[in-house]
This record gives C-alpha cells, structure tokens and sequence, in this order.
C-alpha cells in the first residue's frame, strides 16, 4: 500500500529527530552549492561588500549595480559594457551575460570554517 505524503512526511521527520538525537548536531539544512557562503575578493567586494553571503546573492548584488549603472549594452541587454570597476573581475570591457558567472567564480572563495 502506498504511503500518502502526510504520512511520508511524518516519517521523514521521526527520522530526522533520531538523527539529531543520535549525533547531538542540530539538523543542517541546505547551506551548500548557492547558499553556500563565499567570500568576496577585494576589487569584487567594492561592489557587493566584504561581507560573506551566498553565491546567489552575490550575483543579484552585481546585477543591481549593472542595472544601477545602466551598463547593459543598448541594442543587445545580454552584453554588460563592464565600467572601471567591473572591467577589474571581468578581465574585459564587454562580457555576455553567460559569461559573467565564469568571471565572478574566479574571485570568490569557499568559506573557510
């Protein structure tokens, strides 16, 4: 017979509290992958601050300042015309969109526990 997800989910959670009662840790959560939190480098971190915040905030924090600075390129919004600033993580004056992140991991690090 097939469990419904009420008593599925009833399940997962007795299983949970036996795992937090077994090792004494607190149940985690997702902190990894994008809301891992990185560290900024420092020509990065004139832009979206020194302080450590996940990958996925770090991204929206630089789309804020493009859109702020009005750096998307006129006739073609998937190109970032980068300004001094920006040109410091890119490497280049004109990325695309895609390649932004690319350029962005090279100047964040893991945070170091």
């Amino acid at each position: 017979m097939a469990r419904t997800a009420e008593k599925r989910g009833k399940d997962e959670t007795k299983a949970a509290e036996k795992k937090v009662k077994a090792t004494g840790k607190p149940a985690g959560g997702a902190r990894g992958g994008i809301t891992a939190p990185v560290t900024p480098s420092p020509e990065l971190a004139e832009i979206v601050g020194k302080n450590d915040l996940p990958r996925s905030e770090v991204v929206s924090k630089v789309w804020d300042y493009i859109k702020k600075n009005d750096l998307q390129d006129a006739k073609d919004r998937r190109q970032i015309n980068a300004d001094d600033k920006l040109e410091k993580i890119f490497g280049k004056k004109s990325v695309s969109m895609f390649e932004m992140n690319k350029h962005l991991s090279k100047h964040l690090s893991a945070k170091k526990d």
